[in-house]
């Protein structure tokens, strides 16, 4: 790799030294400088200029004049000088502010995204008028303002159709974020403009409600509200409320390292305590950790890959492809019918628990299963479509209830006037709340690999493996691939997060022939924590100091490894008996099928 030139830029009057060709908003905020942008995002290599609020005063040689150019597009070159903050480049980007503002003036204090809104931000720090380019309809005549209700009605487009993803086109300021994660993160192109000049809009083709893998990038990257996660939190409040139901929260294994960020902690922060007592508060009966499901997954997922690897498995073939991410799992069902034989028929940790809940805690405790309502906290949107699949669900009763994202908890316990950071910590309840490292793992890319390892090298020799930690899987690389002596046998194992690296291993995993044994694939960057209904800002940045916190947590933990949590222990003994018996099958296991889309009207 060529090393790039150091040069001088001079910025507001002081000279500092840069590389040549590097992006100057980069540039820019890495000597330390705020350059407001709604259009650009690290996760995205390129910027377009979009909603040209990176404006900055560029002169590019000492004889030249200042000109105004969209930072997010222009490269440093030497001896360019910079101005980035005078009194008309506030003017012009004020006005910019106050134009964007046009169909949001008056509605944040509606907005799911409420105080938690780039526009908003923005809006505020430059102090705008947001009343300032809103038609006064009271000074029109009668005929013209019912012509501009019409024609604001026209142009409002609210799709709820989805059990994951909620749109709404008026939030919508054309950034084109949302285009950009769900083409350039996971080539799924669900989403493009529509539409030219005044008239532009983002949306799906021809109007049709969205049909996608759900991942919830599009959210994730949204500067507004206008691509929001479909909001459970006033059901969930009726039933917590409803005196006759018991309502059982259970905690995906990243929301403890992520929930933090929603009250002003650092990412990567741990909070397990402080949640499941904010949780109580808020009046769940009872808090479960998926981390114990994440455990059942192994033991179910290790076993049956133990059982292909020696040729006498019936469930599915080699390379054994991961389950336990509903977006992948509903990729590969849209796209690639002929690898769902390969896809470990376990179910994902959250529908695990839950069954074990209404047919292990329940039948255990004496409640009525009609009686319970399960309500998982999830990093995920896809989680919420998941559990709406016709497969989960007994006698018309669905296994989970609701799935609220970290944004939709940290929402309700905000609600409930909760302070968070101030809370005593507490434990999950034990029956099903006693979890180890490796089902915590779950939460970053390469941690369902690294776990099913563990217990598999044990199933194989029993002994617990000589090293607990697998570098070759961890990190934020997008593909990793490695090798792994198990017991003598040499296996080929690879990691991907992000639907477009999905693509690329599935493509080369169905050549004649297949180089892996063991694949692991994760929609969202990162694995779990990138997840979309993760808190926002999410970047490289933010994923590496919860991907930290999780490895660091699993060294601490007293158990690391799923076969020797003692719920997973008792669970079998007394009720499941065997991985991969006939109970197990039925209430753990599920098939995939090629999909189409049945939504609910």
């Amino acid at each position: 790799m060529a090393i790039k030139r150091k040069i001088k830029i001079k910025v507001n009057g002081v000279s500092f030294e840069g590389v040549e060709g590097a992006n100057l908003i980069g540039f820019l905020k890495k000597i330390g400088l705020e350059i407001p942008t709604l259009c650009s995002h690290p996760d995205f290599d390129k910027s377009n200029a979009y909603c040209r609020l990176c404006l900055v005063k560029v002169r590019f040689k000492e004889s030249d004049d200042f000109k105004f150019v969209p930072s997010c597009s222009v490269k440093t070159t030497e001896n360019m000088e910079i101005i980035t903050d005078d009194a008309e480049i506030v003017r012009i980007r004020s006005t910019l502010l106050e134009m964007l503002f046009m169909e949001h003036a008056g509605l944040c204090s509606t907005c799911f995204r409420n105080q938690d809104c780039e526009l908003q931000s923005l809006a505020v720090k430059y102090s705008i008028d947001e009343f300032r380019f809103v038609p006064k309809v009271a000074e029109m005549k009668s005929d013209e303002a019912l012509e501009r209700l019409r024609d604001n009605l026209s142009r409002r487009v609210i799709d709820r159709e989805n059990p994951s993803i909620a749109r709404e086109s008026t939030k919508c300021i054309e950034c084109r974020r949302c285009i950009r994660a769900c083409d350039e993160i996971q080539k799924v192109k669900a989403l493009n403009t529509q539409k030219r000049g005044i008239n532009l809009g983002v949306g799906t083709e021809n109007y049709t409600p969205l049909e996608c893998t759900f991942c919830g990038q599009c959210a994730l990257h949204c500067p507004t509200g206008a691509i929001i996660e479909k909001n459970d939190l006033i059901e969930v409040v009726r039933a917590i409320k409803d005196p006759k139901k018991i309502v059982i929260a259970q905690v995906a294994p990243s929301v403890r390292v992520t929930l933090g960020e929603e009250f002003g902690l650092l990412p990567g922060t741990v909070v397990t305590g402080k949640m499941v007592t904010a949780l109580r508060k808020c009046g769940f009966d009872t808090v479960f950790d998926v981390v114990t499901g994440a455990d059942f997954t192994i033991v179910e997922e290790g076993s049956e890959f133990l059982e292909v690897v020696k040729n006498k498995g019936n469930r599915c073939q080699l390379p054994l492809f991961t389950s336990c991410c509903p977006a992948w799992v509903l990729f590969a069902e849209q796209n690639y019918p002929e690898i769902l034989p390969h896809l470990s028929s376990a179910k994902s940790p959250q529908l695990m628990l839950a069954s074990l809940i209404r047919n292990y805690y329940a039948k255990k405790n004496g409640i009525n299963q009609k009686d319970i309502v399960v309500v998982s906290i999830m990093p995920c949107t896809a989680k919420k479509y998941e559990i709406d699949r016709e497969e989960f669900s007994q006698n018309g009763q669905k296994d989970i209830d609701f799935v609220l994202t970290v944004r939709e908890l940290a929402h309700l316990i905000k609600n409930f006037r909760i302070p968070f950071n101030d809370l005593p910590e507490s434990d999950f309840d034990p029956a099903l709340g006693i979890s180890s490292g490796s089902g915590l793992i779950f939460g970053a890319s390469g941690g369902v690999t690294e776990a099913a390892l563990r217990t598999a090298h044990f199933y194989l020799t029993g002994e617990s493996f000589p090293k607990l930690e697998f570098a070759e899987v961890r990190g934020i690389k997008w593909i990793k691939e490695a090798q792994v002596n198990l017991a003598g046998k040499n296996l080929k194992i690879a990691v991907a997060h992000g639907l477009e690296n999905a693509r690329k291993i599935v493509e080369k995993a169905l050549k004649e022939k297949c180089p892996y044994d063991f694949v692991e694939i994760m929609a969202c960057p990162g694995g779990c924590i990138g997840g979309g209904g993760q808190p926002i800002p999410t970047d490289d940045e933010i994923r590496k100091a919860r991907i930290k916190a999780i490895y660091d947590t699993d060294k601490k933990m007293a158990i690391r490894e799923s076969h020797k949590n003692p719920v997973v222990e008792r669970v079998y003994r007394d009720f499941l008996y065997k991985p991969l018996g006939r109970k197990a099958e039925k209430l753990l296991h599920t098939k995939h099928y090629p999909y189409k889309f049945k939504f609910k009207k």
